[in-house]
């Protein structure tokens, strides 16, 4: 997820600090899973788009990944109002769905969404590089960044090679169906994109080694504070002091 991909256009969160950003999202999102009231929910979610929206992100790139978001939301909301126990709101044959299940199913929904949103607004708009870079300024442990890192780097590579196979085996008149033949077709392509991977993993790792690396990323360059970055933090220690005052001040009466 790189901001050159996602953005519409240079935003003042692009050019914050990611370590900032990444403190910032932190706080959101555990400040936001705790709430309890639907109006502090509510309050949440405007914030979250108030960030997308200042991030000026790509309103087709960031449908599309709340709606990939929304699929498993939607699920819960087939689930929840029939298996929470509580009062009847409403009843379809056997199935009696209740006000404690309507309103969990809400609270997921306002709070996923938020966070979601808050989420992409602020680490979208740096580079994977930059963001693992500030996890190492911030003291995360130095075989998680470089996991990180990692992984994000050779994900996109392992999904060129499976691209790359399914071309193959189409062009040969693969057509999947629902029988034998193509369930024992997907497990020679996962296997051998398994074997694949970790030849290259090794490969990478050697030449590595010959290049001198050690275990450690020396980190040769150094983020700088600025004021905007400091009214970034003070902004969003507000925002989210003033939801998390409303939840615990309750419903308004």
């Amino acid at each position: 997820m790189t901001c050159e991909r996602f953005a519409t256009g240079a935003s003042p969160l692009h050019g914050a600090d990611p370590r900032v950003k990444l403190l910032v999202a932190a706080s959101f999102s555990l400040a936001i899973a705790l709430l309890s009231h639907i109006e502090a929910q509510a309050l949440a979610l405007l914030g979250g788009a108030g960030l997308a929206a200042s991030a000026r992100l790509s309103p087709l790139e960031l449908a599309r990944r709340l709606g990939v978001v929304n699929v498993f939301v939607l699920a819960l909301w087939a689930i929840l109002p029939w298996t929470t126990t509580g009062a009847t709101a409403a009843q379809l044959g056997a199935l009696h769905i209740t006000r404690e299940g309507l309103a969990l199913s809400l609270a997921v929904t306002l709070k996923c969404n938020a966070i979601v949103l808050a989420n992409m607004a602020l680490l979208s708009t740096s580079t994977v590089f930059s963001l693992a870079h500030a996890l190492a300024h911030l003291g995360c442990p130095p075989k998680l960044v470089q996991l990180f890192f990692f992984s994000w780097r050779y994900l996109h590579v392992l999904e060129e090679e499976y691209a790359a196979m399914s071309k193959t085996v189409r062009a040969r008149g693969f057509v999947p169906r629902t029988d034998l033949h193509t369930y024992r077709t997907y497990a020679h392509l996962f296997g051998t994109l398994l074997i694949k991977s970790y030849d290259r993993g090794e490969r990478v790792y050697k030449a590595m080694l010959c290049r001198g690396f050690t275990g450690t990323f020396w980190l040769l360059s150094h983020f700088h504070l600025h004021r905007k970055d400091l009214v970034l933090a003070a902004a969003a220690s507000l925002f989210i002091s003033a939801v998390a005052g409303l939840d615990v001040l309750g419903p308004w009466r």
